[in-house]
């Protein structure tokens, strides 16, 4: 978790004015009490209104809220250009989430930076590369991804030679004109990269469990060593 995120989830903790200490807020965010102690300290050199010390807990004073979100143009450029990118050549259900989230974040901004939103001038455009039912089907994996459960699938490789498989599904990626899915194959054993426009008759399966020698870190370590060769070599 990065340090910024720890601390909005400490403020998150604290609020309603109740007492709570040190090694409870390191339980829930995993790490240990001393870096909560010096985040509290730097919460409260910062002007959040915490009282407390070490040993006894701490509380936040009630009805206190965050500042307003604060971006810069180029922050402000990057959100609303991958949102639009998303929407041209991502998944029906995540272009959807990216426009909520615009939504959302313009909601809360402050009225000189609102304004920026409806000046940023990057765009994408949706390509034939990009049909619905593709659209669809990333939604699919990625549902199954963030569930951690398996797939039969129907696959093509690129001379158009099918094959069944079951996989467990572990990561997406864009590469400019197709998505490609990085899986652990149980036919192969091994870590195998699909092409997302290529996968047939996807049925969800059993949950999965993930261990380090099946997790996407394992398979990086072994594309490092492969010296990232090209991904039609995976399949």
């Amino acid at each position: 978790m990065r340090r910024a995120d720890r601390l909005f989830q400490i403020v998150q903790h604290l609020r309603g004015g109740r007492l709570v200490t040190a090694k409870t807020l390191a339980e829930r965010l995993e790490v240990s009490p001393r870096t909560i102690y010096r985040d509290i300290a730097d919460l409260i050199g910062s002007g959040v209104p915490i009282e407390g010390e070490a040993g006894v807990g701490y509380v936040m004073r009630v009805g206190y809220d965050l500042p307003p979100l604060m971006f810069t143009n180029d922050e402000i450029t990057a959100l609303v250009a991958g949102a639009r990118m998303i929407r041209a050549w991502g998944g029906m259900a995540m272009a959807e989430a990216a426009e909520e989230a615009l939504i959302k974040i313009e909601a809360v901004l402050p009225d000189a930076v609102r304004a920026r939103l409806a000046q940023v001038q990057v765009h994408a455009m949706q390509t034939p590369d990009m049909p619905m039912e593709l659209r669809e089907q990333i939604d699919r994996i990625e549902t199954l991804i963030a569930a951690r459960t398996t797939a039969h699938i129907r696959y093509a490789d690129g001379a158009g030679a099918a094959s069944d498989r079951v996989i467990r599904p572990l990561g997406l990626y864009y590469w400019g004109k197709v998505w490609t899915l990085v899986a652990w194959c149980e036919l192969r054993n091994d870590f195998r990269v699909f092409r997302a426009d290529r996968i047939s008759d996807m049925t969800p399966g059993a949950r999965f469990r993930v261990t380090p020698e099946t997790a996407l870190p394992a398979f990086y370590e072994k594309m490092r060593r492969q010296g990232m060769p090209d991904i039609d070599k995976f399949r």
